[in-house]
């Protein structure tokens, strides 16, 4: 195994300015400001020099060891010295001797993998859902079924997505056009890239990264119908929930963990509660919280749109990273769209919470606070009055 970590960015023209999260990259690469992406000049040449230039100095470094091969090298432990010029007061003193030791075995003792592993992938319940989707991927037919779902169960709906994107490409299906019913406990990242079309309703609970990824497919989560806790105080999903999302919907009718919507940049979400890091990094889309969040919430958020409903005054006064946000009321429009999402979530989860904050509009509509980042308001800003002053040149 191989990590580059940030030199083959470095090769593209990244200067290691640490600003990602602040969508200000003077070289154009982490940022979506049409004028700086303009002074991107990397190529996938210029990686392609770069891991050039690697393989000649690894071939000159195993020439000198006496190596032909990366497979004749692994496990040679004795080939391996301890560097004696640290000078750190924590390292100098380390003894690597017992890690470094060379296992006195038999030549027909492996030293490294010689029999392949068996992930179990063959055995994925995708390979279930694509055969019973067929119509549905083949000729567009809406398809509906029910299947049970436990925690080994990993990705799921990933492999039908990828199969969407091969035969309809970014587009993917009419909405809906395949509805899968799941019932139990979801593995770790469930609905991972979900393809426009495919709608995943679970009744039960999932584990981390739900919705990795979300690429316009929509994905429903409530409690069985028979339990008796209190969904907005209980996890029904995950931690890192809807990371990198890019389009879609979700809806959690429950609490979610730490660092919900990370990187969001274009998925529309309502859920009950969420944990620490909330919409981190969030670049677009428009997320609903209908309760308490953790601390450090909105830290790096450069757009889109957080509703959190802040019955005590603790988010704004707390919870809230304010240094990229400002935390405004609501306009007409914003509650306009805050009851059909809401409704929506309502609808579709059961959720009793929703159907309250609706049924209280009067009371619980003036709690929420709209999270607005600083640079996204001055954008739209921007936008509206060169509109206004078009419409009076026009």
């Amino acid at each position: 195994e191989f990590g580059f970590s940030t030199t083959p960015l470095i090769a593209m023209g990244c200067i290691m300015m640490r600003k990602c999260h602040l969508n200000t990259c003077p070289v154009g690469i982490a940022t979506q400001d049409p004028e700086l992406r303009k002074k991107f000049t990397g190529t996938p040449e210029h990686v392609i020099n770069f891991l050039f230039f690697i393989a000649d100095e690894v071939r000159e470094i195993m020439a000198k060891l006496g190596f032909r091969t990366i497979d004749e090298m692994i496990g040679r432990v004795d080939m391996l010295q301890q560097r004696k010029d640290v000078d750190h007061w924590k390292a100098k003193g380390i003894d690597l001797s017992s890690i470094l030791k060379q296992p006195t075995v038999p030549l027909r003792i492996g030293r490294r993998c010689l029999i392949p592993q068996d992930h179990g992938l063959n055995e994925a319940i995708d390979y279930q859902l694509l055969e019973q989707t067929k119509i549905a991927l083949e000729e567009k037919k809406p398809v509906e079924i029910s299947v049970p779902i436990r925690n080994i169960h990993r990705t799921v709906g990933a492999l039908l997505s990828g199969r969407i994107a091969k035969y309809y490409g970014a587009e993917g299906l009419p909405d809906s056009t395949i509805k899968i019913n799941f019932t139990g406990s979801a593995g770790q990242s469930f609905g991972a890239f979900l393809s426009k079309g495919v709608t995943l309703t679970l009744e039960g609970d999932a584990n981390d990264y739900v919705g990795k990824g979300l690429s316009g497919g929509k994905i429903i989560i409530f409690p069985p119908k028979n339990s008796t806790f209190v969904p907005e105080d209980n996890s029904i999903v995950g931690n890192v929930v809807l990371y990198g999302a890019t389009s879609g919907e979700a809806y959690f009718a429950g609490k979610a963990g730490e660092r919900f919507a990370v990187r969001n940049s274009g998925s529309t979400v309502v859920v009950e509660s969420v944990g620490a890091n909330g919409c981190e990094y969030m670049t677009n889309g428009t997320v609903v919280i209908l309760g308490k969040t953790g601390k450090n919430f909105a830290a790096g958020m450069s757009g889109g749109y957080a509703f959190v409903l802040d019955e005590d005054g603790e988010f704004a006064s707390k919870m809230c990273n304010k240094t990229m946000v400002d935390l405004d009321p609501l306009n007409e429009q914003d509650a306009k769209l805050l009851q059909t999402l809401i409704g929506n979530h309502a609808a579709l989860t059961g959720s009793r919470r929703a159907k309250m904050i609706l049924d209280g509009w009067n009371t619980y509509g003036s709690k929420f606070v709209k999270v607005f980042p600083h640079d996204y308001k001055r954008v739209l800003n921007a936008k509206e009055q060169k509109a206004k002053q078009e419409a009076l040149n026009g």
